[in-house]
């Protein structure tokens, strides 16, 4: 292990995000600490540079614990903490969890850093803070602010948290886009390729302007903005807010276009259903189907909502932008779909 490193601190180092930013930051010259509940599924390559430490967050003696190893190993001097560790829930019902975890964890690892030189806090949050825009306008990091389910209201409190109930420390937010991969990962895309896939029922209808879309970005574009962002820690004002996506979003009737096309040879059509027989059938499905069923009602209310970023902070202070497009990403996931279902299905963690 060496001492001349600058020691980083990522939390929820285990996850789909974590392992490639560790690996990135040691690669980089930094000394990094993972910290999580589980350590990573296989060794790091850079084992020498990452240091796997358990920590569960919502524990105040495990969080001190894990601070007095990074301490033991690198001294009181922190060059940045990104902190991934959150509680995700894509049924959009409320858990006593987002408050343990991620505002109340996030408090409890911030107590610990006080005694500690860090010179920034990252916090990933969510585009999702924001409300939405018009077909054809862009969010700016300066929108305003509307979080509409658990999830993202989660975000916006632990924002609040940092910014005013720990002033001194230099935090950044990323408010980071849905995140995909060339194997899917993100749930929507996901959900949406297997329902055209298996030429289900319920692919075959929105309950709303189907010109809408959400951005999003990929795993690598997303690595890339964290690690920019700790490199460029003495030139980012405390407090800054930084958008992490693809500018335009593909709007779900292209989408369904270009998956059907991918996958069956043809279009897919689309048809509109009216937002309470919607609503309806989501319930419906969701008796029959519990946990399994993947369209919640809470969802139908915002088929509408588009989400297009302006992301001319994060090229002025990270020097940063999208290397991948959703678009021409999709035939990649479709063909692996195709090759080796079994296998897609297992890492979209679906039946």
């Amino acid at each position: 292990m060496s001492d001349t490193r600058p020691a980083v601190i990522v939390t929820g180092s285990s996850g789909l995000i974590g392992q490639p930013v560790c690996r990135r930051l040691a690669e980089a010259g930094y000394q990094v600490f993972g910290f999580d509940r589980v350590g990573f599924p296989e060794p790091p390559k850079d084992q020498e540079f990452i240091r796997d430490i358990e920590c569960d967050i919502t524990d105040s003696v495990s969080v001190r614990a894990a601070m007095d190893k990074v301490r033991k190993a690198s001294g009181s001097e922190i060059a940045s903490v990104v902190h991934m560790a959150a509680y995700y829930d894509f049924s959009g019902e409320d858990s006593e969890l987002y408050e343990k975890v991620t505002i109340n964890g996030t408090d409890r690892l911030l107590n610990e850093l006080q005694e500690f030189d860090c010179e920034q806090f990252v916090f990933t949050s969510t585009m999702l803070v924001h409300a939405p825009c018009e077909i054809g306008d862009h969010i700016s990091e300066d929108s305003p602010l509307e979080a509409k389910w658990p999830y993202p209201q989660s975000k916006a409190e632990t924002e609040r948290l940092i910014r005013d109930g720990h002033p001194g420390v230099r935090s950044v937010f990323l408010r980071v886009a849905g995140i995909y991969t060339d194997y899917g990962r993100q749930p929507t895309i996901v959900q949406q390729m297997k329902r055209i896939y298996e030429k289900e029922l319920q692919g075959y209808f929105f309950p709303g302007d189907t010109d809408a879309g959400q951005t999003a970005v990929h795993l690598n574009d997303a690595v890339d903005a964290i690690v920019r962002t700790v490199e460029k820690r003495h030139s980012i004002e405390s407090k800054t807010a930084i958008l992490i996506g693809e500018p335009d979003p593909v709007s779900y009737e292209t989408l369904q276009d270009l998956i059907g096309k991918e996958l069956h040879g043809e279009e897919w059509p689309t048809l509109y259903i009216p937002p309470a027989l919607a609503k309806v059938g989501a319930a419906g499905t969701n008796l029959i189907e519990g946990d399994d069923a993947f369209i919640k009602p809470f969802m139908v209310s915002m088929a509408d909502d588009h989400y297009a970023l302006d992301i001319s902070r994060a090229l002025e202070l990270l020097g940063w932008e999208p290397k991948h497009s959703l678009l021409k990403t999709i035939p990649k996931m479709t063909d692996l779909l195709k090759s080796d279902p079994d296998t897609w299905y297992e890492k979209n963690g679906l039946k």
